[in-house]
C-alpha cells in the first residue's frame, strides 16, 4: 500500500514538472519577437514577417517599448496623419500617442525566390515581336483603402555591408510602396513636396529619393521633403527593366518640345587625350542634323590643345574645362586612369537634365524625347548592367559628393566609370537598345550580321544611335572598317556602320574635317594590321583592298 502511494505521488510530481515545462515553452514562444526582413535593421518598429504578409492583422507586433524615441524634428509627426510602411500592430498603438491618425499600410511581401537579375532580363527589347514579356510581380498595397496622410514613416531593411546588399528586392519593394503611397495619399505643400521619414541604418535608395531632398538626419532617422513631380516620373516607369521605359518605335517623330522651366542639354566628355576630338566633332554634327534645339556641352581637361578646342567650339560645343578625376583602382598611365572624370557631369547644376553621349557615338534620329525620362535611364549592356554610353542624368552636387565619398570603396566590375555607375544606380530604367545600338556581333551568325547591317544602313534610319565599339572609324581608312584586320576586334567589324559614320563626316565643313586626319604613326599601324591579316588568312579579304582614302596622300 505504501509503495503504491509513493508511486502515485511520484507520478503527480512528474506530471506537474512536465506541465510547467510546457507552460515555460509556450510563454517563450509568445514573448519571442517576429523575425524581421533583416536582423541588422534596428528601428523603432518591427518589419514584415518572412511568412509573406506585411499586414497588421497577421504580422503581430515587435518588442513593445514604453515610448518611441523620436528625433528632434518630432513636430513632423505631432498631431499628424501618419502612414506607417513596414510596421506591425504594436507600432500602431505606440504611434497613436503621437499622431492624429495612424494607418498601417498592408501589402504582401515580394517572393523570396525572386532574384534581382529577373527584374532585368537581357532578352527583352523592341525587336521581340512574338513573345510577350512577363514581369516579376512586386506586390503593392491597395492605396484606395487609405485616407489622406500628412507624412509617411518607413522602416527600411539594411543588410550593408553584405555582398549584394544594394540589390535587395525586399528593400526595393519597401521603397516603392513608400514612394507610391506618397504620390497617391500624402498632401503636398505649396512647393509640390511631401514629407517622408525613413528609419534605417542605410541611407534610403538614392535612385528613388534624391539625396538633395534629405532635410535632416539623426542616427537612423532620415527626414526628406520629396519633389512629387520628379518622384512621379520615376514611378510611372516599369519596375526595374523587365519592360522598356520608352517604346520609341511607336512615337512618330519623337520630338519633345523644350521645357522652358528646365534647362536641358546634351553632353560629352574628353579627358587624358585628344584622340576622340574627331569623334566629338562628328557627334556634334550628327546632333545638329537631327534638329535639336538643346545646348551641346563638352567637358574637357588640359590634354586638348587650343586649336582643337577652337574646332570643337566651331562644331557647336559649349566648352567647359574640368579637373580630371583619377580612378583609384587604375594603374598609372593606363587607358582608364582618369575615366572617372565623367562624374563631373553631375556638377553641371545649371542644368536640370542631361543626356550624356560618349564621343564614339553617331546620332541618326532626334533624341529629345529622352529629356522626359528620369535619372538614371539607359540601355542594357549585359544582364542587369546598363551601358553608360547614353544616359539620362540629373546634375546634383549632393550626388557628386556622394560619388566622391564612395570612390575608394566601390570597386568597378570593368575598371571604369560604367562599373562604378552601375553600383551607384543598381535600380535603373531601361531604354530600347536602338537608343544606344552597340556596334558588335555577339554570335557572328549570318542572321544576326544580316539584320544588324540592314539596321546600320536603313534609310530613313531605324536606329537612333550607333555606338562605335572597337577601332573607331576616324582611326581606320575610310575604304573599309579596319576592325576586320585585327583578330580580337573582328566582332566589331561592319562596313555598313563604317560608311554611315563617313556619310556624316562628308557633310562637315572642310575646316573641321582636317581634325580627322591620319597621323603617320596610325597609317603605319594600319599597314601593319593589314599585313598580319594577310598572314592570318582572314577569309573576308579586306586586307586585299586598294586604299583610296585621300587622307593618306595628305600625310
Amino acid at each position: 500500500m505504501m509503495k503504491a502511494s509513493a508511486l502515485k505521488a511520484l507520478a503527480i510530481k512528474i506530471n506537474i514538472l512536465f506541465l510547467a515545462f510546457i507552460i515555460l515553452i509556450y510563454i517563450s514562444i509568445i514573448l519571442q519577437p517576429p523575425y524581421p526582413f533583416d536582423d541588422k535593421s534596428a528601428s523603432p518598429f518591427s518589419q514584415c514577417h518572412p511568412s509573406g504578409v506585411c499586414d497588421v492583422d497577421k504580422m503581430g507586433g515587435g518588442r513593445v517599448e514604453d515610448q518611441i524615441k523620436l528625433p528632434s524634428f518630432q513636430s513632423v509627426f505631432k498631431d499628424k496623419r501618419i502612414g506607417l510602411v513596414n510596421a506591425g500592430d504594436s507600432e500602431m498603438i505606440k504611434w497613436n500617442n503621437i499622431g492624429k491618425m495612424i494607418s498601417v499600410i498592408k501589402f504582401d511581401k515580394v517572393s523570396e525566390k525572386l532574384e534581382w537579375k529577373e527584374l532585368f532580363p537581357e532578352w527583352i527589347d523592341e525587336e521581340e515581336e512574338k513573345e510577350t514579356p512577363e514581369c516579376p510581380k512586386i506586390p503593392m498595397p491597395d492605396f484606395s483603402l487609405y485616407d489622406e496622410l500628412d507624412v509617411v514613416v518607413t522602416s527600411v531593411p539594411c543588410r550593408q555591408p553584405e555582398i549584394g546588399w544594394s540589390r535587395d528586392i525586399q528593400r526595393l519593394q519597401v521603397h516603392l510602396v513608400a514612394a507610391n503611397l506618397a504620390l497617391r495619399r500624402v498632401v503636398r505643400d505649396k512647393r509640390g513636396r511631401v514629407k517622408m521619414v525613413f528609419v534605417s541604418a542605410c541611407m534610403p535608395m538614392t535612385e528613388v529619393f534624391k539625396c538633395e531632398n534629405l532635410v535632416k538626419r539623426e542616427g537612423e532617422w532620415w527626414l526628406y521633403e520629396v519633389e512629387v513631380e520628379r518622384l512621379g516620373e520615376k514611378m510611372s516607369l516599369p519596375v526595374g527593366s523587365c519592360k522598356l521605359a520608352l517604346p520609341l518605335w511607336q512615337e512618330g517623330t519623337n520630338k519633345a518640345p523644350a521645357n522652358f522651366l528646365r534647362r536641358e542639354a546634351y553632353a560629352t566628355v574628353l579627358h587624358s587625350s585628344d584622340i576622340y576630338v574627331c569623334g566629338a566633332i562628328t557627334l556634334a554634327q550628327s546632333l545638329i542634323n537631327t534638329g535639336t534645339n538643346r545646348d551641346l556641352l563638352l567637358l574637357h581637361d588640359y590634354s586638348i590643345p587650343p586649336p582643337k578646342l577652337r574646332a570643337l567650339a566651331t562644331a557647336g560645343w559649349s566648352l567647359i574645362p574640368i579637373g580630371r578625376i583619377r580612378n583609384p583602382f587604375a594603374s598609372k598611365n593606363s587607358y582608364n586612369e582618369y575615366n572617372y572624370s565623367k562624374l563631373r557631369l553631375w556638377q553641371l547644376t545649371n542644368y536640370n537634365k542631361l543626356v550624356f553621349l560618349d564621343s564614339d557615338i553617331l546620332v541618326l534620329r532626334n533624341l529629345d524625347l529622352l529629356f522626359r525620362f528620369p535619372e538614371l535611364s539607359a540601355a542594357g549592356n549585359d544582364g542587369y548592367i546598363f551601358n553608360s554610353g547614353v544616359m539620362v542624368i540629373e546634375p546634383s552636387n549632393c550626388t557628386f559628393n556622394r560619388f566622391m565619398k564612395q570612390i575608394k570603396e566601390v570597386v568597378s566590375y570593368n575598371g571604369g566609370d560604367q562599373g562604378f555607375l552601375n553600383e551607384a544606380f543598381p535600380w535603373w530604367h531601361r531604354l530600347p537598345r536602338k537608343v544606344n545600338f552597340l556596334k558588335n556581333f555577339w554570335s557572328n551568325t549570318t542572321e544576326e550580321m544580316t539584320e544588324k547591317n540592314r539596321l546600320f544602313k536603313a534609310e530613313p534610319p531605324e536606329l537612333y544611335v550607333i555606338h562605335y565599339l572597337g577601332l573607331k572609324p576616324w582611326l581606320c581608312y575610310r575604304d573599309y572598317d579596319c576592325n576586320w584586320n585585327v583578330g580580337d576586334q573582328r566582332v566589331y567589324a561592319s562596313d555598313s556602320a563604317h560608311r554611315r559614320w563617313w556619310k556624316v563626316y562628308d557633310g562637315m565643313k572642310s575646316e573641321l574635317q582636317k581634325f580627322c586626319g591620319l597621323s603617320q604613326r596610325r597609317n603605319w599601324e594600319l599597314r601593319k594590321e593589314m599585313k598580319k591579316a594577310r598572314e592570318s588568312g582572314f577569309g573576308d579579304g579586306h586586307w586585299r583592298l586598294r586604299i583610296l582614302d585621300i587622307r593618306v596622300n595628305e600625310i
